[in-house]
């Protein structure tokens, strides 16, 4: 599928993918109109540190720092008010959904992860937010998938983000996951250090990643949704157009909005259905061997949580201080 070149790459990208805003900057947010938009620790933590965020922290200290927690209570109370303070922020631009990650440090801890999605979702119900709004993003692991599959169960949608393979992909399917993050920019990465070469275009290997992804999901009718993530360039893109979400940042937006180059439809349903794929049946041992046996996915998921878990712990340091 092709359009006339007088419209922007970013319209176009419009036309069949939802387009979602990777930041926690709400000006870039009303320059692009995303439908979606997604944050991280590493994005938040970033937008704290920015002056005209500050009245969002304010705002929450100034209601929850005179509580009777302890110490420790009191800062991960905060830090969850802060999450949702900035996802409200987001809700009232965008007019679908935000994505509010938990705690990396539960990654490998059902019950904590499914506890904090539940009061993650509380303080968003308690504001007048409907669950159906809010994404609780998870950790791609097999702890954090069994707890998406329990939350789903109770109408809390579920991103399961840091995703580097099938095998996780398939497990997110199985457990009826609304939406999962593949990561494509960190695949490239990975790939271009461990071969010492780039890649362009269909040769990127996270663009291949993600296609065998869509193309498994709409082969066998799963429908959690698709959402290519952390992108390095904007032919990575171009390359993923169609998918059912693509979740972009501020600096190439810009460049897909600047640029009127066509665009070609690459993921379609109906071809995905003509694919020559065969079904993968897992369970924990085989979704463990395999992830393992995949040095790229295990690495990057066990890299993506200790970075994240470090942001986490400097905007708990901030936040401490500012107490």
């Amino acid at each position: 599928m092709s359009a006339a070149t007088t419209s922007s790459q970013l319209d176009l990208l419009k036309t069949f993918t939802k387009v979602v805003a990777d930041t926690g900057d709400f000006e870039s947010m009303r320059q692009f109109h995303p439908q979606d938009a997604t944050t991280n620790p590493s994005l938040i933590f970033q937008a704290t540190q920015k002056p005209e965020y500050r009245y969002i922290l304010d705002k929450v200290l100034a209601e929850r720092r005179n509580s009777s927690l302890s110490r420790a209570a009191q800062i991960e109370d905060i830090m969850d008010h802060v999450l949702v303070a900035f996802g409200l922020e987001i809700l009232a631009i965008v007019p679908g959904r935000v994505s509010t990650e938990t705690d990396a440090r539960l990654s490998f801890d059902t019950e904590g992860t499914i506890a904090k999605a539940r009061h993650l979702i509380a303080l968003y119900e308690a504001s007048g937010i409907s669950r159906n709004r809010v994404l609780i993003k998870i950790a791609s692991t097999w702890e954090g998938i069994k707890a998406a599959e329990v939350l789903e169960k109770e109408g809390i949608r579920c991103n399961l983000t840091l995703l580097f393979s099938l095998t996780q992909a398939i497990a997110c399917a199985e457990a009826g996951a609304q939406l999962i993050s593949p990561f494509v920019g960190r695949i490239y990465d990975w790939y271009k250090a461990a071969n010492k070469r780039d890649y362009v275009g269909a040769e990127d290997p996270g663009v291949q990643s993600v296609t065998t992804i869509y193309n498994y999901y709409k082969k066998f009718g799963y429908k959690t949704e698709v959402m290519g993530a952390s992108f390095r360039n904007t032919g990575e893109i171009t390359e993923l157009a169609g998918c059912d979400l693509l979740t972009i940042s501020p600096d190439l937006l810009a460049k897909l909005a600047a640029s009127t180059e066509p665009l070609v439809r690459k993921l379609d349903p109906a071809a995905a259905q003509c694919a020559d794929i065969q079904k993968v049946s897992l369970d924990e041992k085989s979704f463990r061997y395999l992830l393992n046996d995949d040095a790229m996915a295990t690495e990057k998921t066990a890299e993506g949580i200790r970075k994240f878990a470090v942001d986490i712990i400097k905007l708990e340091a901030f936040i401490a201080g500012l107490l």
